[in-house]
C-alpha cells in the first residue's frame, strides 16, 4: 500500500458486513488518483481480500505506466507462497 500510495494511487479496502452474512463478495477494492490518468479508477468486488488486491494490481500493471514493479505482487508463484 505504501509504494501505491507513493506512485499517486489512494487504495480504499472495504469489507461489508451484510455481504458478508449473505456469503455473496463482501470485499471491495478500489484504486483511484492522479496516475490512473484518463482511464479512471479501478474497482473490483470479491469474495476474499488476496484476490480483490490481485485483480486491481493487475488491471493496474497493464495500464499504461511504470507498473513493472507490481508483479511482485501479481505473479501467480508469489500467491502460492502466502
Amino acid at each position: 500500500m505504501t509504494k501505491l500510495a507513493q506512485a499517486g494511487i489512494t487504495t480504499v479496502i472495504k469489507a461489508d458486513d451484510e455481504r458478508w452474512a449473505e456469503g455473496t463478495r463482501a470485499w471491495t477494492v478500489i484504486l483511484s488518483g492522479a496516475a490512473l490518468g484518463d482511464q479512471g479508477a479501478i474497482r473490483t468486488e470479491s469474495s476474499d481480500l488476496p484476490s480483490g488486491l490481485r485483480n486491481v494490481l493487475g488491471r493496474l500493471a497493464a495500464r499504461p505506466g511504470n507498473w513493472s514493479w507490481l508483479t511482485e505482487f501479481t505473479s501467480p508463484r508469489r500467491a502460492e507462497s502466502r
